[in-house]
């Protein structure tokens, strides 16, 4: 079977911008991922480091 030589273009234009497009978002979240970590500050022992209330006990707070 003969295909026509402006589809096989077509088709060939296609993938190429295809992988360029996978390669532009893979760049970007490499991207991303190098500035998130280095945005990350160096645990220091005895301070937490999430969101989360701490264990120890606290004093009560009246309620409003």
């Amino acid at each position: 079977m003969l295909m026509h030589p402006d589809l096989l273009l077509i088709l060939a234009n296609d993938r190429r911008r295809e992988l360029i497009a996978e390669a532009d978002k893979q760049r970007l979240l490499n991207i991303a991922h190098e500035a998130r970590r280095s945005r990350k500050t160096p645990a220091v022992r005895g301070q937490p480091i999430g969101t989360l209330a701490s264990c120890e006990p606290s004093a009560a707070v009246p309620a409003r």
